[in-house]
């Protein structure tokens, strides 16, 4: 059975102890085995007529053909605002994705169809270190434009720069640890969500490498999910039947992110499975996937410095891998991927420096393959590459081949971001210089020019050119079938955001 799908008894069609379907009840409880409350229960009661009814309006626009299907932008009457609106279910469906798979943040069975689709499609997702809003909108941007899936993720020192270098890491007042990196990212999650059905594409949310001292971190995070999940209650003022029931509550009825990465691989491999089981129990009981590590990626990034590693650890056996994956397809509704050591190194370096082993992935498929029954060529693993930045094409391609759904990429971006500011300042150094004066005249302003806008906007799309090449490198190219995207609308002039040329 393949990671991150779902074994049976599991995340299904009907989940245990629920009699509508998941896909449209989106409060239904969790099916980890605990029984549902008695605030649950009498709200699965009561929501029975709007699940009928949605589940009604579901069936009738399967009907349609799918080719016709497009996930259209919002309108002026439909202003899609998910994390602000009570909507029961995604808007739109996409040609070539399973139904499930819908515009905006996805989680839960839409995130499973998504890389699984991505597996047996032969093509892998970009993920991107986000540090601002304008970093996320440039990766969704590029994603619209491939027609195509991306995944949005977070470390935890770019978590904190997102909620400012101002706001204290620790909060000694209440013993908060990790306050900053938490905030920053649950407000990038929350930016995200608020675009990414704008744009029309599915966006996976994720957090990125959590070593065993970040696990406060991942604490938070996972808080930040369950609140998520069950937003807000609305208590008794009489007993008409309305929203005044007692016991109503409203559920987003999914996890503020997709999934988290547990980074222990400087652990013993016991402790590492152990813990990474021990949470990922708490996560499906929220549909949150998990990404874990085994084997040690080299290099240096967000201030974790692997580059004096045994080289050893830079490369997973089959059989580690295996004990990662018999442990962790016992947990009831836990999907999960596997990010394993075949040479990975963050940063970019010179040829040659790096030995990628992309064999070690085939291995590892066929060794599991074996040991489960799967006939020969079966994937069991969904794999994840981490350090794609600077990867040879013919590594990336064969990795994708032997499993891999996620290809991490940071230092390119960090370095197309800047050459984009870098570009413009070169092109506008003259108008750059003062605030008044410039080669037009002395007394000619240059306000748009030194506007942050410009020089950020600069950066964004040379950012998304960047990406274009890691969106064709892993054949994530026309997936979802949109098409093109139309030029957007939303130049104005100097005085309403319009920029320099």
């Amino acid at each position: 059975m393949a990671a991150f799908t779902v074994v049976p008894g599991r995340l299904t069609a009907k989940s245990p102890g629920v009699s509508v379907p998941h896909q449209v009840a989106f409060f239904d409880a969790p099916t980890s085995g605990a029984s549902a409350s008695p605030a649950s229960t009498r709200f699965l009661q009561l929501g029975a007529s709007s699940v009928a009814l949605a589940a009604l309006s579901g069936r009738s626009r399967s009907r349609h053909s799918r080719a016709a299907r497009r996930a259209q932008p919002a309108s002026l009457e439909e202003k899609r605002f998910p994390v602000l609106s009570r909507r029961d279910a995604p808007v739109g469906t996409f040609p070539k994705m399973p139904e499930s798979v819908h515009p905006g943040v996805v989680s839960g069975k839409a995130l499973v169809d998504l890389l699984n689709h991505a597996k047996e499609n032969g093509y892998a997702i970009p993920a991107v270190n986000c540090v601002s809003s304008s970093s996320i909108n440039a990766c969704i941007e590029a994603a619209r434009k491939m027609d195509a899936p991306i995944m949005i993720q977070f470390s935890a020192g770019g978590a904190q720069f997102y909620a400012g270098k101002g706001l204290d890491t620790w909060r000694p007042q209440d013993n908060t640890e990790f306050h900053a990196a938490i905030a920053g990212a649950v407000a990038g999650a929350y930016h995200a969500r608020a675009v990414a059905e704008q744009y029309g594409v599915p966006v996976i949310l994720h957090t990125d490498h959590c070593a065993k001292n970040l696990l406060p971190w991942f604490d938070g995070l996972l808080e930040a999910d369950e609140r998520f999940w069950a937003v807000r209650f609305i208590y008794v003022y009489n007993s008409k039947v309305s929203r005044d029931h007692e016991g109503y509550f409203e559920r987003h009825g999914e996890p503020l992110f997709s999934s988290h990465m547990l980074d222990l691989s400087e652990e013993p491999l016991e402790e590492n499975v152990e813990i990474c089981v021990k949470y990922l129990e708490r996560m499906a009981k929220i549909n949150c996937g998990l990404e874990m590590e085994l084997g040690i990626t080299g290099g240096e990034e967000d201030g974790v410095n692997n580059e004096d590693a045994n080289p050893e650890d830079l490369y997973s056996k089959p059989e580690e891998i295996y004990q990662v994956y018999d442990a962790l397809s016992k947990v009831p509704n836990g999907f999960f991927t596997i990010a394993a050591a075949f040479g990975n190194v963050h940063g970019v370096y010179q040829p040659g420096n790096v030995k990628l082993e992309p064999t070690i992935l085939d291995k590892a498929q066929k060794f599991i393959s074996e040991k489960i029954g799967e006939p020969e060529g079966s994937k069991p693993v969904s794999f994840v590459f981490h350090g794609g930045s600077g990867s040879d094409i013919k590594d990336i391609r064969e990795a994708v081949d032997y499993g891999v759904i996620k290809m991490n990429i940071d230092t390119d971006t960090q370095w197309s971001y800047w050459n984009g500011i870098r570009d413009f300042e070169a092109k506008y150094r003259d108008y750059l210089q003062t605030q008044i004066g410039n080669p037009d005249g002395k007394d000619k302003p240059n306000k748009k020019y030194y506007d942050p806008r410009a020089c950020i906007r600069s950066a964004e799309d040379s950012t998304v050119k960047r990406m274009e090449q890691c969106f064709e490198d892993l054949r994530c190219v026309n997936v979802l079938g949109l098409g093109p995207p139309d030029t957007p609308k939303n130049v104005m002039g100097p005085r309403r955001g319009g920029l320099p040329s």
